[in-house]
């Protein structure tokens, strides 16, 4: 056979040629008895062999029956197949590139053929067909992909090993650019890393490192955008190796690609902020994540809020969209065809939208982690002092869920949250997009400073039409009051929350607003608290923080003094509040000096029913009295003859007291007050208390004694009526 074709060669007799292969093919190769397969098998090797150079002009018809070989039931015949296609291929050389995609196709096959010299066969054609590519530059990458792309997601073992092995030979060649194809392969290369074979995961691993390598070189040509949702659905997979592989990508991809990839932002979240709560088992993947979600924040500028996304120049891709909604092979169908790494030539909008609504899915999933917890809100912070105008816009949606964090059991979730809130009570934005539907013209024209309640105003609300309005000032916007509100709505309906937290709240707050603010505005809200018990238990609270915590020394004294208008309105409105508890009306006025009203209050106690309580907070004031913060008071006892309402009040409060520690306490010191003819000097007579602080007398102290006796007889009517309700229940 050889001999006859070498002489049709000769005589260039291409007919007699193709005649002698097509008798091959036709009736042995693919002839119904095995024995005659063998043989045409042979055969066409053969022929092949003697064609020499010039096989490459017959390559379809020899290799066709070859390949259809390749199926057959007898392994021996698959062997016999593949060593005849091993000679043809030898032969041809660079002439079998055109027909590498069958050729590609039949290997595949056989790579995964359970007959040992079946399989040892085509790892020697497979090595031959490699180096022909190696050594060409003629190989069509453009057709090969799409087959590539089929045969990745094949779940035969040997199969895939195949697959990788010729990933890495074709990334090997200088003159094949596979990183252009890379989005149409990468979802196949993570799959095949979660191989049960070690060495299948370690040659994957390998070959995603090459490409991450070739990334790094050239980032301008990588198409970043087309495989940021391949990424962020293996993020989020349940094994160790693909998740961190694919999470240390996404590090990269963000540093790199830079606001390219800010329209994948949310389902950039959604990978990376449950990992953040990762114990120590984790703690590299939770490392990357940490990495990632700073590098994505970072990406986020003040001119985002500016952007308009009804005028953006380029389509922003679609967002990734967690496990359940969005399957491997649509993430990676659903890839724009191409987008620009430039982000000079191309604006990006952020998708401030799909964002919030990731955040706010996580603040409402109670099984998170306090990590990610504090990263989602560290996030709306982030957005807030970013995109403030922009953010507003969710402000309505985002308040209940930021109202509720309050309660969580982290003090570190808690400051965050209150940071967020803060920032949305004070930002200039929410001047102008603050105001909710509901809210209406009465909240738009609510920019009015703190006021005093007039005097008389009845202590029950006469609707919520007021109550949603502000009276704000320049640092504080119309959601400022409605957080107040809805903060002192949080206390009475949770207890334990004000028990346990509400002085931490409180305190905080004042750090991170204006002190005298919040004070005056829960004041004015708790004047119109129709709840008294807990009018008296919140003001009780508000008092002691006044008088006590370290953050609030300026606004101590500014009431101390009293010198301004400010701090006589401010006074005024607290005492209004504060007359739903006796004891801290009176603490009140120890702190503001008034003296006089405070033993005019102290008069009234008389008339009102004593408590187990109110004797509690008695002997509170009098410890009180003994700390710091008093000093003042104290050494006013020295000028008696200046001071006398000073000690008739301490002396009104020690009548009070039972005999106790505190009564000790208090008549101990009463009893240092010194003789006043042993005080008098000659310097002269001293202004009265009552000219002592000329500035004071604006104040109507009538009015005030009369407001307290109101709502003190609200308080006792109240009682009275929880009392009588405790009896027929128990009669019943």
């Amino acid at each position: 056979l050889p001999r006859l074709v070498r002489e049709f060669v000769a005589q260039n007799n291409t007919s007699q040629i193709k005649h002698v292969i097509q008798i091959l093919s036709q009736e042995f190769a693919l002839s119904q008895h095995p024995h005659s397969r063998k043989g045409g098998l042979i055969g066409l090797a053969a022929c092949s062999i003697a064609l020499g150079k010039d096989s490459g002009l017959y390559l379809k018809e020899l290799i066709e029956p070859v390949l259809t070989c390749f199926n057959d039931a007898d392994s021996r015949l698959r062997y016999y197949a593949c060593e005849a296609l091993y000679n043809i291929v030898k032969v041809a050389r660079g002439s079998v590139l055109p027909h590498f995609n069958v050729l590609f196709d039949g290997l595949s096959k056989l790579a995964a053929d359970p007959d040992p010299n079946v399989k040892s066969g085509s790892e020697l054609l497979d090595r031959l067909l490699k180096d022909i590519v190696t050594e060409s530059n003629q190989f069509d990458l453009v057709s090969f992909i799409p087959l590539l792309r089929e045969r990745i997601y094949s779940n035969n073992q040997y199969a895939r090993q195949f697959i990788i092995s010729w990933i890495l030979v074709l990334e090997s060649v200088p003159d094949i650019n596979l990183l252009d194809y890379l989005p149409e392969i990468l979802d196949g290369l993570f799959q095949i890393l979660g191989d049960n074979s070690k060495e299948i995961r370690k040659m994957c691993e390998v070959a995603l490192g090459e490409f991450l390598k070739e990334i790094k070189k050239n980032p301008p040509s990588v198409k970043f955008a087309e495989m940021a949702n391949i990424l962020v659905i293996h993020c989020q997979a349940s094994d160790d190796l693909i998740q961190l592989t694919a999470m240390c990508w996404m590090r990269e991809f963000i540093q790199l690609a830079g606001r390219v990839m800010l329209p994948y932002s949310s389902g950039i979240l959604t990978a990376v902020l449950p990992c953040l709560s990762y114990d120590d088992r984790k703690k590299n993947i939770k490392e990357v994540a940490n990495v990632c979600n700073q590098s994505l924040m970072k990406l986020v500028i003040p001119e985002d809020d500016d952007v308009d996304e009804a005028k953006q120049l380029v389509p922003v891709p679609a967002e990734a969209a967690s496990d359940e909604t969005l399957s491997k092979a649509e993430a990676v169908s659903s890839a724009p065809l191409s987008f620009l790494c430039s982000s000079e030539r191309i604006p990006v909008t952020l998708n401030l939208d799909g964002i919030v609504q990731v955040l706010d899915c996580h603040l409402h999933d109670t099984s998170i982690g306090m990590m990610t917890r504090i990263a989602v809100l560290k996030w709306l912070y982030h957005l807030y002092i970013k995109t403030p105008r922009k953010m507003f816009r969710h402000t309505d949606s985002l308040f209940p869920i930021l109202l509720r964090t309050l309660s969580d059991e982290s003090d570190e979730v808690i400051l965050k949250d209150l940071e967020v809130l803060a920032e949305i009570a004070s930002s200039p934005a929410g001047q102008t997009e603050g105001q909710g539907p509901s809210e209406g013209a009465e909240a738009r024209s609510s920019h009015v400073e703190l006021h005093v309640p007039s005097r008389g105003s009845p202590l029950s609300s006469s609707g919520t039409k007021g109550m949603e309005c502000s009276p704000s000032t320049p640092t504080m916007n119309s959601y400022f009051y409605k957080f107040m509100i809805n903060l002192l709505k949080r206390f009475s309906s949770e207890r334990k929350l004000l028990e346990t937290r509400g002085a931490f709240i409180i305190r905080q707050l004042c750090l991170l607003l204006n002190a005298e603010n919040i004070f005056h505005s829960m004041a004015d809200i708790l004047l119109r608290e129709e709840d008294l018990k807990f009018a008296s238990t919140m003001v009780h609270t508000l008092n002691t923080i006044l008088l006590t915590s370290s953050e609030l020394f300026q606004l101590r004294n500014q009431l101390k003094d009293l010198k301004t208008q400010e701090s006589r309105n401010l006074f005024c409105c607290l005492y209004r509040s504060w007359c739903h508890n006796p004891v801290t009306t009176v603490s009140l006025c120890f702190l503001t000096q008034n003296y006089k009203h405070a033993y005019d209050l102290i008069q009234k106690f008389g008339d009102l029913e004593v408590t187990v309580d109110f004797l509690t907070e008695v002997d509170k004031l009098v410890q009180l009295i003994e700390c710091p913060i008093f000093t003042y008071l104290r050494l006013q006892l020295l000028d008696v003859k200046n001071n006398p309402y000073l000690i008739k009040a301490l002396y009104g409060l020690l009548m009070l007291l039972p005999q106790s520690s505190a009564f000790q306490l208090l008549s101990h010191r009463l009893q240092c007050v010194p003789n006043p003819e042993l005080m008098q000097t000659a310097e002269g007579p001293k202004p009265s208390a009552g000219s002592r602080r000329p500035a004071a007398a604006s104040i109507d102290y009538t009015e005030l004694l009369q407001h307290f006796e109101r709502v003190q007889s609200k308080h006792l009517e109240a009682r009275h009526q929880r009392a009588g309700r405790g009896e027929q229940l128990e009669r019943r």
